[in-house]
This record gives C-alpha cells, sequence and structure tokens, in this order.
C-alpha cells in the first residue's frame, strides 16, 4: 500500500512535513520547524510520530526555516539517511541550519538563567552538532536520483535560491509536492516550470486567499523619501533568505534613478551577509536560476552606500544609526534575531518608519504590527508604536491566489486529488474552492496527521 501523511503544514503556514510510505519505503518530503502561535511551535517538542531511523530518505524543496530546521532534531533522533535537495538548497539551508542551532542553544542559556523550562536543565531542541550532522548528510542532485522503490526530480520552484518543487514516481503513480512556489514576477529569479501530469498534488496557500499588487516603485520611493525628510530611519524586518538580496536590489534601483536620495543602507544580520555571499556566487557563475537582467552588469546588490554589520559590537552601535538612513535587518517576522533591538529603539519614534515586506504568521510581533499594535513586547519590556508602519506584501516570493491557480492549471493533465497545504485555514479553503470551482478538480483540505491512500 502507499499512503501520505501530513505531518505538518495542515491548518497552518508553517512546519511543512510530508510522509511517504511506499511498500518497506519511507520518504520525508520537506522538514520544517513550526512557528508563529505557541500552540504550533509546541508541536516541535512532540514525539515523532514514527522512528526516525526507519526514515529511507528526506528530499528538502527549500531551505527556509519552516521547510528544512526540523532537521537536526530529526538527526539527535536517529535519522542518518540521504537528504535529497538541490545544490542551491545545500548551500542556503547550510546556514539557516547552522543558525537554528545557535538560537536553540542562546533559548536554551536564557531559559537557564530565567529559570522558565520545562526541562531541568533547559535543552534545546537540537544544537550545532546536531545541524553539522545533519549538513553532512545533504546529496545535491542537478536533476533527479533513484532510490530503491521510488525516484526524485526536482524542478525549479523560482521562489528562493535553489528553491524546487519534487515530483516522486513510485510504480507508474506521480506526488508533486510544490514546496513553496515563486512569482512570476520575482526580481532577481525565473518563474516556477510548469508542473508534469502527476496523479497528486500538494500544493501551497500561503497567500490562497489574496492577490499581490504590481510592486509600486514610486509608492516606496515616497516612504523612504518622507522618512529622511523627517529625519527617520527606515527599518525593514526582513528574511535573512532572498529578501534581503531583494530589497538592496530595488534599492539599487531606486537610487540609480534618481527616486530616493543616496542613504546609507545597512544590513544587520550575519544570515543574510552569509546568504547574500551565496546570491552573489550565483550571479558570478550565471546560474539558470537567476533572471539574464541581473546577470553581466554593476552589482545588483549595492545601492552604492551599502554598509555591512558583521560584530555585535557595530550592531549595537547602529541600534538607532541617529541620522536618516535605511536599515536591513532579520528576521522577518521579528521573532527574535538583531532587528529586535532596532525596533526597540526606532518604535517610540514619530520620524521612523518599519516596513513589513512580506508574510507575517499570526502569533509574530509581525503581525502584531501589521495588525496595528500599539506596544510591542521586546526583551521582556513594552515599546511603545509610535513609528508609521506599512505593510508590502508586494515584497513576498509566494505565488499570490491567481498565480497558484495559473501554475496549476498549466499541468498537462488534471490530477486525480489536489491537497492544499502550508497555509491559514481561510487561505486552504478559499484556494480549495477555487481549484473546484474554476478548474473542476477534486481539492481538499486534509488535517493535521491525516493519512490518506494513495
Amino acid at each position: 500500500m502507499t499512503a501520505l501523511t501530513f505531518l505538518g503544514a495542515a491548518g497552518t503556514v508553517t512546519g511543512s512535513k510530508f510522509l511517504l510510505e511506499h511498500g518497506d519505503e519511507r520518504i520525508l518530503i520537506d522538514c520544517g520547524l513550526f512557528q508563529g502561535e505557541a500552540r504550533w511551535r509546541r508541536r516541535n517538542w512532540d514525539p515523532f510520530p514514527i522512528d526516525p531511523a526507519s526514515l529511507d530518505a528526506v528530499v528538502l524543496t527549500h531551505a527556509h526555516l519552516d521547510h528544512c530546521g526540523y532537521l537536526p532534531g530529526l538527526v539527535r533522533q536517529g535519522f542518518h539517511g540521504p537528504v535529497i535537495c538541490t545544490p542551491g538548497t545545500a548551500d542556503v539551508a547550510a546556514i539557516v541550519l547552522r543558525d537554528a542551532a545557535r538560537l536553540q542553544m542562546e533559548d536554551a542559556q536564557h531559559a537557564r538563567a530565567g529559570g522558565y523550562s520545562k526541562h531541568d536543565p533547559p535543552q534545546p531542541l537540537f544544537d550545532s552538532e546536531d545541524a553539522e550532522r545533519a549538513i553532512r548528510f545533504f546529496r545535491p542532485v542537478t536533476d533527479g536520483v533513484d532510490l530503491s522503490g521510488a525516484s526524485v526530480r526536482l524542478h525549479r520552484a523560482g521562489h528562493i535560491l535553489g528553491s524546487a518543487f519534487a515530483e516522486l514516481e513510485f510504480d507508474g503513480r506521480r506526488l508533486l509536492v510544490s514546496g513553496d512556489l515563486g512569482r512570476q514576477e520575482h526580481p532577481l529569479l525565473r518563474p516556477p516550470e510548469p508542473p508534469p501530469a502527476v496523479d497528486t498534488v500538494l500544493i501551497e496557500a500561503t497567500y490562497g486567499d489574496r492577490h499581490h499588487d504590481a510592486l509600486d516603485h514610486a509608492q516606496l520611493a515616497h516612504l523612504i523619501s518622507a522618512t529622511a525628510a523627517r529625519g527617520g530611519v527606515v527599518l525593514m524586518p526582513a528574511f535573512a533568505i532572498d529578501r534581503t538580496a531583494i530589497l538592496l536590489h530595488e534599492l539599487a534601483g531606486l537610487m540609480r534613478d534618481g527616486l530616493i536620495p543616496h542613504l546609507p543602507v545597512y544590513v544587520n544580520s550575519p544570515m543574510a551577509l552569509a546568504a547574500l555571499d551565496v546570491y552573489r556566487a550565483a550571479v558570478a557563475n550565471k546560474s539558470p536560476e537567476l533572471r539574464p537582467g541581473i546577470l553581466g552588469g554593476p552589482d545588483p546588490f549595492d545601492p552604492g552606500t551599502l554598509r555591512l554589520v558583521h560584530s555585535v559590537e557595530e550592531s549595537m552601535r547602529i541600534s538607532d544609526p541617529g541620522r536618516p538612513s535605511v536599515v536591513i535587518s532579520a528576521s522577518g517576522m521579528a521573532t527574535g534575531g538583531r532587528v529586535l533591538y532596532h525596533l526597540a529603539r526606532l518604535l517610540p519614534g514619530k520620524r521612523n518608519t518599519v516596513v513589513l515586506p512580506g508574510f507575517q504568521v499570526p502569533g509574530t510581533r509581525g503581525r502584531a504590527l501589521l495588525d496595528g499594535a500599539r506596544a510591542l513586547k521586546i526583551h521582556g519590556r513594552y515599546v511603545p508604536v509610535r513609528a508609521q508602519v506599512v505593510g508590502l506584501s508586494e515584497f513576498s516570493a509566494h505565488a499570490d491566489s491567481d498565480e497558484l491557480l495559473n501554475w496549476l492549471s498549466a499541468a498537462p493533465s488534471a490530477p486525480e486529488t489536489v491537497y492544499v497545504v502550508h497555509g491559514e485555514d481561510h487561505a486552504r479553503a478559499v484556494l480549495a474552492g477555487r481549484i473546484r470551482d474554476e478548474l473542476d478538480w477534486t481539492a481538499v483540505t486534509p488535517r493535521h496527521l491525516e493519512r490518506v491512500r494513495l
């Protein structure tokens, strides 16, 4: 019997894990952390539903934490098989997992010092040794690989560098797992490849109920120029992977075209700096994932006023730069990282602007700001929110509802079933309804831990 079990990203937009069982073979597609509200984060500590040592392989669609971040925990519990991914994902995921392990260990130290934890002594979910072991299991492939009972092919997804959607074939049947799909107009990456003919599809629904407006360069230019004119700082909490590179590319264009003043642009995130090196290497090597327009010209990530902040001391010095400038810092949803120090210093000032350039998961500080919070708890204290707060979903690297539907409709034939995953319940329900109504396909929204036959 062949079965699929939804171990994550069913009812929430994080924690992607899908277990394919075919005969005696077990393959886990994606291995993400749950993020956001406490009820989701607690699931990271639940016992894994099967013995991790019994897994034959893990397939990663891409390197975002909610798709790869549980991998060191899986290794800690006994997994020792290959982790199949693209070369780009291997490069970026190594950065992400090392950073995640560092944060896990720091959180455990804080819990030990503060005396709050269910463990005595407090323990991290995983540590740096687990992350390094997980990285050693990476098996990068440029196209596909054959396992004992199934074959895996990875196709360009256009979401972040290295991102792919996975096609798995077993006994003549095919399963497609979308991972996260990129946009047709991603400023750096080529769009997703069209889907092949398959029997079953798992489709993400992060923006399944929404539409992205086209990026309004004039609006962003006005925000930055107006903030600078009143002597303020523009703070952009940004995902270290891909989003920081996109923002730098946009700022470089605005400055080059004279639409904003030549302000200092600070990037204050060790992980973002490491990821930027990977993106720059991809440009230098003329990666086929990249749009041709950014190859062969000036550095697409340097507005000419770029300041890379490496040390903690530098970070503290520019927590409030004290002059008109742009600060890009992680994490993108303000769940942790150096951006919290900037928020603590800049939120009380009416001159400043906080730009949220992407999806904000419920339960995060970023979502609270987007929803109009008047105060934000940071490092144990409430900080008043007087700065201007603006959400710009146009910077999202996720396909919106129309783009998801258009991508599905490009398949050569209708699948038997489409499972709508990786989205809040309303987003999943809307996308599933559109798939049923507009494509006349069978589309369902599976429950957490639900198991279906293929």
